[in-house]
């Protein structure tokens, strides 16, 4: 398992969900999905068990809270529990908007990569430029120990990461974390200062043959963008392998930005919400020649899947690794009385061919684990003999 404190929503996750596939804004007003209707006004009562009603029926708990001088978070959370909605959350209103800075491409932390080893110890696994961690000296391979003396061994990387974020404190930047870290046989600790920093979501490499390696983490504001500048500075008629391990997912709206890089116009997917049927489309215009190769594994999650599912099922792109998480259900945001923020599931996204993703994730063309990028070479080797 591996994370960061950049882009990963460790609130969200601690609530037991996951990253959101977010449609459209971030934030849905609160009056678009019925969670706050004039009551003046007659409108006809949702129908049970709908999307619709289950906001409602959490914006009320939070009502009812409030009114008894109760915490109205408490109450709507255990409203999104009793719904039986697995990617339900609740956020409070700072929380909601540490959400949208992130979308936004930008975060509150340290600028530490790290993942949890075999043998539960976390390992530093990147340090970003310019960042706290870099001017305290901590490098790749470094292990963390402690933060601000809680022991870190064995836990969730997303736990570790919500503690250098300094999350159940709202904690802003300038505010200090102190790591306990070692490295061989030396042990030492660092107060550090977090700071507002950019996210890197998309990186570009160079392979053997001229192949251009785009590695998107996360579908932040932007992305679309890179990956299009990264494929028109590709050597001519060069492959490409647009590396989506480990991508938690994010707007859906750069997602489709990216699947316009590669194809020309046409369906990317359809989805469901609150019983509507609806598509997204990619623009015309897109590079359909280069050879492609999409990586993937069970860390491809939400928006990355839709984008895996599209290329896979118009035939633009061989899908190598393992199987996907399995995350395609939409999430909409609605704002309930005392600013906090609940999200409930409304529906279900598929691939162009149909396929539904929740639960069942995206199989590979070509099963691969470790050796999958050196498959994706061998495959586009093959693929550029191609007419």
């Amino acid at each position: 398992m591996s994370g960061r404190d950049l882009f990963c929503e460790p609130r969200r996750i601690r609530r037991g969900a996951a990253l959101t596939l977010v449609f459209a804004s971030v934030l849905v007003a609160g009056a678009a999905t019925g969670s706050f209707s004039d009551p003046a006004r007659k409108t006809p009562a949702p129908a049970p068990g709908s999307a619709s009603a289950r906001h409602d029926e959490v914006a009320r708990a939070a009502a009812r809270a409030m009114a008894d001088g109760k915490s109205p978070m408490e109450a709507a959370e255990r409203a999104v529990s009793r719904s039986g909605d697995r990617w339900g959350a609740v956020y409070s209103q700072g929380e909601y908007e540490e959400f949208e800075e992130a979308l936004d491409g930008q975060y509150t932390g340290v600028g530490l990569w790290a993942r949890r080893e075999s043998d539960g110890r976390i390992e530093v696994t990147r340090v970003s430029d310019g960042s706290p961690a870099a001017a305290a000296g901590i490098r790749k391979g470094d292990l963390l120990r402690t933060v601000d003396g809680s022991k870190v061994d064995g836990r969730p990387v997303t736990e570790v990461v919500s503690l250098l974020r300094g999350d159940a404190q709202d904690a802003t930047a300038g505010t200090k974390v102190s790591l306990g870290l070692e490295r061989g046989t030396r042990s030492w600790s660092r107060t550090l200062r977090r700071a507002r920093l950019s996210t890197d979501s998309v990186t570009v490499g160079r392979l053997p043959g001229g192949v251009t390696l785009i590695k998107v983490d996360a579908f932040t504001k932007g992305v679309g963008d890179a990956v299009r500048s990264a494929v028109g500075r590709a050597p001519d008629r060069a492959g490409i392998v647009l590396d989506l391990r480990g991508n938690s997912g994010g707007l859906v709206a750069e997602a489709v930005a990216t699947a316009s890089v590669f194809l020309d116009g046409g369906l990317v997917a359809t989805y469901d919400v609150n019983g509507a049927q609806r598509a997204l489309h990619a623009d015309p215009g897109g590079d359909t020649t280069r050879p492609l190769v999409a990586l993937v594994d069970g860390g491809t999650m939400s928006a990355a899947e839709l984008l895996t599912g599209a290329l896979q099922d118009r035939g633009r792109a061989v899908v190598v690794g393992s199987r996907t998480f399995g995350k395609g259900s939409v999430q909409m945001p609605s704002r309930l009385p005392d600013g906090s923020v609940a999200e409930l599931t409304v529906g279900h996204y598929r691939t162009p061919s149909g396929r539904s993703v929740d639960g069942r994730g995206i199989t590979p063309d070509l099963e691969a684990d470790k050796e999958s990028l050196e498959r994706a070479e061998t495959v586009l080797s093959g693929l550029g003999d191609l007419p």
